[in-house]
């Protein structure tokens, strides 16, 4: 397991945008015959859903006290119509940071830990699933806040533990994440757990035609001949640049925008590199990273920050994308964590590069 480290200090961030190494969710030893989660029609149980591994969890009916390990996996309950039943959460969403309507309903869950969610907390939540984003609390940098709990540890409290694969899984993907086909396969999967497949088909639905309509207005630029992105994580520090490589969902995000990410040739979701690399690049667009900060006031300000760094500093000044004003200020979670979000991130970065032609 691993966790990002700026500056020799571990970075646990807000919302769970890091994603360390996979273990195995436990293994269900009842029904042979479970339906999997992409199969599943509404209410249709048992359903069954594999981890990083392809070891399956089994469900006989939908959970009823759902703990969530962060704001995305939280995000994504409530779209589906299936936040009643989540009685807690690690990483809470910051007031103000999620839509009007979900906002208010996630202000009402209770916070298990505005970090990684403590072992014995989690254990004694009284949940009977937990969904989880990190894949190992250990790899978060929660130091002082105990182990992930064993197979054997979620068995004897009763609960079962299931991943958010596209991001949880990230870091092991054979091959560069291109497209939203596994976020789109953990909306089905989750809303198969949860008995709300029918809203989660829409929501996928939703995606696909979002996607599809900027793939069909960017279609006549060559690969090429498509503009250079680099996602700058403000938010991660700014004395040594932590990049997203090829294997996270930014990757598929800025690709499907009909941008090419600067960082494509590095293998996994996230790297540290040097400011020279970034010269290097010489990207001819710049998305500021910034997370929510729960205002448009606050959310500016924070942007304007990031402007300003980049306009100031030495290593960054003279970048293209710089001094020609190609800085995007679009939000780091809908771009770096999996989501409903991310097709409209598709569709904003790509009405910024391609004017005219998209929306």
């Amino acid at each position: 397991m691993r966790s990002r480290v700026w500056g020799g200090t571990a970075a646990v961030v807000l919302g769970g945008l890091l994603a360390a190494g996979c273990g195995s969710a436990e293994k269900d030893t009842g029904s042979g015959s479970a339906g999997h989660a992409e199969d599943s029609v509404p209410g249709a149980y048992p359903v069954s859903v594999t981890d990083c591994t392809g070891a399956e969890t089994t469900f006989s009916g939908a959970p009823k006290k759902i703990v969530t390990s962060n704001a995305s996996s939280l995000e994504l309950l409530l779209r589906l119509g299936a936040g009643d039943k989540v009685i807690g959460t690690g990483f809470p969403p910051g007031k103000g940071t999620l839509p009007r309507t979900l906002d208010a309903q996630a202000q009402k869950v209770k916070v298990l830990s505005q970090s990684v969610i403590p072992k014995e907390k989690l254990l004694g939540s009284g949940a009977d699933l937990y969904i989880d984003t990190f894949a190992s609390m250990g790899g978060m940098g929660g130091g002082g806040m105990g182990d992930a709990p064993t197979p054997e540890e979620f068995q004897a409290a009763g609960i079962q533990h299931i991943y958010l694969k596209s991001t949880a899984c990230a870091a092991q993907s054979k091959a560069p994440v291109t497209d939203l086909s596994a976020v789109e396969a953990d909306i089905t999967s989750l809303g198969a757990v949860t008995g709300t497949s029918a809203r989660a088909k829409e929501l996928v639905t939703g995606m696909k035609e979002k996607v599809d309509a900027v793939q069909k207005a960017v279609a006549g630029t060559a690969e090429n001949k498509r503009p250079t992105y680099f996602f700058f994580d403000y938010d991660a520090g700014t004395k040594q640049p932590s990049v997203t490589c090829n294997r996270q969902v930014a990757n598929a995000v800025i690709t499907l925008a009909g941008a090419r990410n600067v960082f494509a040739d590095c293998d996994g979701d996230y790297k540290q590199v040097g400011w020279e690399d970034v010269i290097a690049k010489n990207p001819d667009w710049i998305q500021l990273g910034i997370r929510n900060r729960g205002s448009e006031v606050a959310n500016k300000k924070a942007f304007d920050e990031a402007e300003q760094w980049l306009r100031s500093h030495p290593a960054t000044k003279g970048l293209k994308a710089v001094k020609e004003g190609h800085l995007l200020r679009v939000g780091s979670e809908r771009t770096t964590i999996a989501g409903v979000g991310n097709a409209d991130t598709v569709e904003e970065i790509a009405k910024a590069l391609y004017p005219g032609k998209v929306g």
